[in-house]
């Protein structure tokens, strides 16, 4: 990044990327590398409060994107308790960290507690 041209004196600025040749506004080529999720085949468990009015919500991240509809429905009904799938992302209401890790390792993902 530190080799991109953004604006020259002769030429004034650049609008293009100099990888896809997209104008800089359209471009993905940073993006695709950088805003990637955790793909390392590791379930990640924990418990959020920020953005939701004080309420506590557990949140699983790194499930496989065709898992990840049918294990927020078994989860759901194992915690006995709403929530929803967003972006490959499971969010069940309620603080049940401890009980959703116990049910995800013995379907046989590998688990590991995250934030705190």
């Amino acid at each position: 990044m530190a080799d991109r041209i953004v604006y020259s004196t002769e030429s004034g600025r650049i609008s293009t990327c100099p990888n896809c040749g997209q104008p800089y506004k359209t471009c993905r080529c940073n993006q695709a590398t950088a805003g990637n999720k955790k793909n390392d085949g590791i379930v990640r468990v924990m418990r959020d409060r920020k953005q939701r009015g004080g309420k506590t919500v557990t949140v699983i991240t790194g499930i496989p994107e065709g898992d990840a509809s049918t294990l927020g429905q078994q989860l759901k009904k194992f915690c006995g308790t709403g929530g929803t799938v967003k972006d490959g992302t499971i969010e069940i209401q309620g603080d049940h960290c401890d009980k959703i890790q116990e049910k995800l390792t013995t379907l046989g993902y590998k688990v590991k507690r995250a934030g705190g």
